[in-house]
């Protein structure tokens, strides 16, 4: 039986004690899977989805590690790195490990794309730990601001997404200039396929962790498939569905950044607040955007899937494909948005006729013929 405390896992009294002024006081459990491992200096390889509460597993025990090694970091060169495929992604980390650093007197610098350089280049010489996503962390690399050959544990987070996203190419030539002798944390939604030979070539003597089975997590999300008639009809059937009394917050999935601006304004008509995230928005207007919806000033997010797949977003009650999504994988992406970290939640899917035999088939593939059956006709 895992331990039920993060004291009997090896945490310091200090992160401990950080952790309980937030109010955390249970690991979950892939943080009671993973943490002792990596606390042992193993590397490790973590089938884990967004939201399981992966940050502090990897996190918790790679801040301990530094702080009690005693070995401060030079300028310009961390004493380790975590690799996240988004900008939003690689702020919430920092935003999550925040209090844990503090308690151990460590400093963290994200750095990502669409910003200026000058205060993330300020922030990351005189980071221990810097999260960053690939493409920014080479342009620092190549002007000289930073050199890895002294990091000491590597985390490659949602390495799945950073495949999809086509960064394999700059992670190896970023992992190749840290040092061999480094501890490795692997985390990904699937360890198959390609993801799984990364992750086999980056690390030595792993061991393997898998939380939270599909069929398990398929029973804290209920999956509803609603027929409509039109493109025009979707509105009425998503304020229908906007205007539940068990709605909390919720993750509206559209496919172009036209869609989801146009639908934000159409929302707005019949007075319901909802703001946009898409590639067009500038890093400040993404920002601003997550945050009213994280504080709750709106309750309603309206996305598409590339801007979405930093979003890590506590207690989203609903996810609704407003336009369908294009595979079963996406399906899966979107809708695991929510029923996060023990709770509950919804999947909603709107279904134009012509989309009906290409979602019957991601239904089917996820055993969801029934619940299909039932919302179609």
């Amino acid at each position: 039986m895992p331990s039920q405390s993060f004291a009997g896992l090896g945490v310091s009294a200090p992160v401990a004690d950080a952790l309980k002024r937030r109010g955390i006081t249970q690991p979950f459990p892939v943080q009671s899977l993973v943490i002792e491992d990596v606390l042992a200096g193993r590397d490790v390889l973590v089938q884990s989805p967004t939201g399981s509460g992966k940050t502090l597993a990897f996190g918790v025990p790679l801040l301990d590690r530094l702080a009690d090694a005693g070995e401060q970091s030079q300028a310009g060169q961390p004493s380790a790195l975590v690799l996240a495929p988004t900008r939003e992604l690689a702020g919430q980390i920092v935003d999550e490990l925040e209090s844990v650093a503090d308690a151990r007197h460590l400093r963290l610098a994200a750095v990502y794309g669409g910003v200026g350089f000058g205060p993330q280049i300020k922030r990351s010489r005189r980071a221990d730990v810097v999260v960053a996503t690939p493409g920014r962390l080479e342009d620092l690399l190549a002007r000289g601001e930073l050199r890895l050959d002294r990091v000491r544990v590597l985390v490659l987070d949602e390495a799945d997404r950073m495949l999809d996203m086509g960064f394999k190419p700059a992670v190896e030539r970023i992992v190749a200039k840290t040092p061999k002798k480094r501890q490795t944390l692997f985390f990904s939604a699937t360890l198959e396929g390609a993801a799984g030979r990364v992750a086999a070539s980056f690390t030595r003597d792993a061991r393997r962790h898998v939380h939270a089975p599909e069929r398990e997590r398929a029973a804290a999300v209920s999956h509803r498939f609603v027929a409509v008639e039109s493109q025009g009809a979707k509105l009425g059937a998503l304020l229908g569905e906007l205007g539940s009394d068990e709605r909390g917050r919720t993750l509206v999935f559209v496919r172009t950044k036209r869609g989801a601006d146009r639908l934000v304004k159409r929302l707005g008509t019949q007075n319901v607040a909802a703001v946009a995230m898409h590639g067009n928005k500038s890093q400040n207007q993404r920002e601003k955007a997550l945050g009213r919806f994280e504080r709750g000033e709106v309750d309603t997010l309206v996305a598409t899937d590339v801007a979405a797949r930093g979003i890590d977003v506590a207690d989203i009650t609903h996810v609704i494909n407003f336009d369908a999504p294009g595979d079963r994988d996406a399906y899966v992406h979107r809708v695991g948005r929510t029923g996060r970290a023990e709770q509950t939640g919804a999947g909603v899917s709107f279904v134009l006729d012509e989309q009906r035999k290409d979602m019957r088939r991601i239904a089917r593939d996820l055993g969801l013929a029934d619940e299909f059956a039932r919302g179609t006709g």
